[in-house]
């Protein structure tokens, strides 16, 4: 069984590697330049992708929270802490290429616009559940308190998706009725690639960091063993 998942972990890991470098070879390459904002336009194929996968860590992290607080399984908290971590870090790297690309169209770093003053809720709340886990009395407290603020991060999520639409901020639309200009044929692709580049790396994230979570309990659970045997 655990050869059979190494074999799986392996796979994963070289289909992510194959598909960043096409990604990285159809945005710089293939991909033609944005007529307006030439090439600072390319960090759309790295910021999109990592904010809808930002969603679906959240999506993650709500099923993973709401199995624990039904069934106080462990399966569902490794879960909750791997997509927690992952999503964290995607959510940071959203915020971080958000405003790369917002200084040369917008002509500021940062504006409190409806779907970034969203998505910093969002990012705080993640943070949240990390530091909920470092710093909780116990593990069992922790992971209470990291799936409660779950299920919050979640109510959360379609706020950002519809901010643009409630608020009328100035972020773009980039899928959906208010989307009006269609992407070339050669940036549709990057952006496609790129997407699934990025979903592979994150369920690759997703299992390390769920193994790694179900390790540390086994270890947590031979030192309560050792020392009550002493």
């Amino acid at each position: 069984m655990r050869r059979s998942s190494d074999l799986a972990m392996s796979a994963l890991t070289v289909a992510t590697a194959g598909s960043m470098a096409a990604a990285l070879w159809l945005i710089f390459l293939v991909a033609p330049e944005e007529r307006v904002m030439g090439a600072v336009q390319k960090i759309f194929y790295v910021h999109v992708p990592l904010a809808a996968i930002t969603f679906l860590s959240v999506f993650l992290l709500l099923t993973g929270a709401a199995g624990y607080l039904w069934t106080r399984r462990a399966g569902f908290d490794h879960l909750s802490i791997a997509s927690a971590e992952v999503g964290w870090l995607f959510c940071t790297l959203v915020l971080v290429t958000g405003p790369i690309w917002a200084k040369p169209a917008w002509g500021v770093w940062w504006t409190w616009e409806a779907k970034l003053t969203t998505t910093l809720v969002l990012w705080l709340l993640l943070a949240g559940i990390l530091l909920a886990r470092a710093y909780a009395s116990t593990p069992e407290q922790g992971a209470r308190i990291a799936s409660v603020l779950g299920v919050i991060a979640a109510l959360d999520v379609p706020i950002v998706y519809k901010a643009v639409d409630w608020w009328r901020g100035q972020h773009p639309i980039v899928f959906g009725p208010g989307k009006t200009d269609p992407l070339a044929p050669g940036m549709l692709a990057a952006l496609l690639v790129s997407m699934g580049a990025f979903l592979l790396l994150f369920a690759l994230l997703v299992a390390v960091r769920a193994r790694l979570a179900a390790e540390e309990d086994r270890l947590a659970a031979l030192l309560e063993a050792a020392a009550r045997s002493r």
